[in-house]
């Protein structure tokens, strides 16, 4: 019997798998938002998060919804969140040892896979970063034999409630809700914290920061429009009318706007200075709030704009740093339930038989491309210092992809060894016998090659450094020696060493110029 990753089993009819389910629940998308940040006040806001705790979510995520429409900095700072998963690579790997067959089912279905669009798929899961949850209702067709989901439609999600921390449709017909049809659902669950699904996401955290902020802004303008214009005070004689003092009272008003207006003969109107307010507590406040969501959904204020003042490059790095851990982290979550959700019921539906611990598993690259140079100066030592060093690793680690059984690679320049002096002297008289004409004298190149062997060079950097040896020999403190070394630098018998030395450039010469 086929059964999805809750253990539900096929739907009894195929017309339940290609149908959408909401079809049939018009009630739901014909509801308008109603949009409760508007007036939102404490003590609503109390009462919207508490009735979610009771399973009636629908007000609370509309008030959500609004949050990422009217705040730019959460709006742009959970974007850059979910972007930077849609960076990412990803691949369909087979089960751990796995067979020929396993291996080419995960290459087919990585194919089907291919045929869908992931990028709108993940990021339309990644909506439960801020709400929680996250469903894309998944109604399937037939390619062929082939059982794929012909679209993939993210649903609000006030269109559900939770009866006993089961996501369930909202109905008109039954105050329960319906239930989720097996096969037909991918519910994405992003825990930012342990808890019951109405109170993990980042907007339950946000959503204060988010009336603090809204309060200060507010405020804010009602002080520019107030303060920031000089008091007008209108004086009327006495005797006037009704009639004067209510034309006197319009040009008051409107005076501040227009910079025009008249009043009757014997009436004035007086500019008085402003209050002597700030605009800098309101100004405090966003900034505290927007530092706050920032933490709250990036885990720190240096990657923007908001803590200016005190950010360095070091602790931008670290911030940059905690950004990749929550990346990594979002992925893995993610990878977890397109893996059970997606991958797992295409399996089933095209190749039933498999055993969920030998399905294919969804897998982001989190790989970081190490320095190339770093690597090619240590990898090298490492491995003559006696490491065994997987091939396989340090291709993963470098993210160069390993080459085909007949494809092209880059071989490394073949250096030619220096030659023995032997056959050095054996290439001359070669080339002299020819007839060629040489670069140097045949008994040049002879004399030039006597004695340079290893004893030779030993001998005369023992005779050089003799002081110093007999110094260490008597007890002298390696110290002691470095400063006896400086002292006797000028007195060393050196001659032989530079004999040596010159030949030996000579001959490497000498070697350059017959191989060119």
């Amino acid at each position: 019997m086929l059964v999805d990753h809750n253990g539900q089993p096929f739907p009894s009819r195929t017309s339940d798998l290609q149908d959408e389910q909401t079809a049939a629940l018009g009630g739901i998308a014909s509801r308008w938002p109603e949009h409760p940040s508007r007036g939102l006040t404490p003590q609503r806001l109390v009462e919207i998060t508490d009735a979610a705790e009771r399973g009636e979510i629908a007000a609370q995520h509309e008030l959500f919804a609004d949050m990422e429409e009217k705040d730019g900095h959460i709006a742009t700072e959970l974007g850059k969140r979910k972007l930077a998963l849609l960076g990412l690579e990803w691949q369909l790997e087979p089960p751990p040892n796995a067979s020929a067959a396993e291996t080419k089912l995960a290459e087919e279905v990585a194919e089907w896979l291919d045929n869908l669009d992931m990028e709108d798929i993940l990021f339309d899961m990644a909506d439960a970063l801020g709400h929680g949850f996250a469903a894309l209702e998944m109604p399937w067709d037939t390619t062929g034999k082939v059982w794929l989901p012909k679209k993939l439609e993210h649903r609000p999600q006030s269109w559900f409630q939770f009866t006993t921390n089961e996501l369930r449709l909202r109905s008109d017909s039954n105050h329960e809700g319906e239930a989720l049809r097996p096969f037909s659902w991918i519910v994405h669950k992003h825990k930012s914290r342990s808890g019951i699904t109405p109170r993990v996401g980042l907007h339950r955290a946000l959503v204060w920061p988010f009336v603090f902020k809204n309060y200060s802004v507010r405020d804010l303008a009602e002080f520019l429009e107030i303060y920031g214009l000089p008091m007008r005070l209108g004086k009327y004689p006495p005797g006037a009318t009704e009639k004067e003092k209510a034309t006197l009272l319009r040009a008051v008003a409107s005076i501040g706007h227009s910079a025009a207006g008249i009043i009757p003969d014997g009436m004035e109107i007086e500019f008085q200075a402003a209050a002597n307010g700030t605009h800098e507590p309101f100004a405090w406040m966003v900034e505290w709030a927007e530092r706050t969501e920032s933490k709250i959904i990036l885990g720190g204020t240096l990657t923007t704009q908001a803590d200016g003042k005190s950010s360095t490059n070091a602790l931008g790095k670290v911030h940059d740093e905690v950004r990749k851990d929550l990346r990594n982290a979002d992925a893995k979550q993610l990878a977890r339930t397109v893996t059970a959700q997606l991958v797992w019921p295409m399996v089933q539906l095209n190749k039933p038989g498999i055993t969920p611990d030998r399905c294919p598993r969804f897998r982001f690259n989190l790989t970081e491309a190490e320095s190339l140079e770093q690597f090619a100066n240590s990898l090298p030592k490492l491995a003559q210092g006696g490491m065994r060093i997987p091939v396989s690793w340090a291709h993963e680690r470098l993210q160069i992809p390993m080459a085909g059984k007949d494809e092209p690679i880059l071989m490394p320049s073949k250096l030619t060894p220096p030659a023995p002096v032997e056959s050095l002297r054996y290439r001359v008289a070669l080339k002299a016998e020819s007839g060629e004409v040489l670069p140097t004298d045949q008994v040049a190149v002879d004399k030039a090659g006597d004695g340079l062997d290893g004893n030779a060079i030993e001998d005369a950097a023992a005779k050089m450094l003799a002081p110093v040896i007999e110094a260490l020999k008597q007890g002298a403190s390696p110290e002691q020696a470095q400063d006896m070394l400086a002292e006797l630098f000028d007195q060393m018998p050196e001659q032989d060493m530079t004999e040596l030395l010159a030949r030996v450039i000579f001959v490497a010469d000498l070697w350059g110029r017959i191989s060119g």
